[in-house]
């Protein structure tokens, strides 16, 4: 079977925030049949190397009657929002970084979500 990569917008929605200095962020697949191809791509260790630099720590959690995954990006936010001069101090941008990284999928799956078919 021939794969490709895509980026994560394409196969789901995520939504991020804060909680002192650790940025959560959860991801959720587009539809059901896509959970167990994000649950095995999108690692705690993929995501701390898309955010090499950025991050000490990830730690994810799966939620799959929510066909969806949470991770805690610990050290993100540079003390937190009260402490941080960072511009994006409440961590809200990390969910669509996390949406422009690439996993590898069947060219079959890629071409379906990409056209946006359900």
């Amino acid at each position: 079977m021939s794969a490709t990569t895509i980026q994560l917008r394409y196969l789901a929605h995520a939504r991020s925030g804060d909680k002192g200095d650790t940025a959560n962020v959860g991801l959720i697949a587009l539809a059901p049949a896509l959970y167990d191809v994000l649950a095995e791509q999108v690692t705690a260790r993929r995501v701390a190397k898309h955010f090499k630099g950025m991050v000490s720590g990830v730690e994810r959690f799966e939620l799959p009657n929510l066909n969806a995954l949470n991770f805690l990006l610990h050290g993100a936010l540079d003390g937190g929002g009260t402490l941080s001069l960072k511009t994006d101090a409440q961590g809200k941008v990390f969910s669509t970084a996390l949406l422009r990284m690439e996993i590898t999928v069947p060219r079959k799956l890629a071409r379906r979500w990409r056209a946006g078919d359900d």
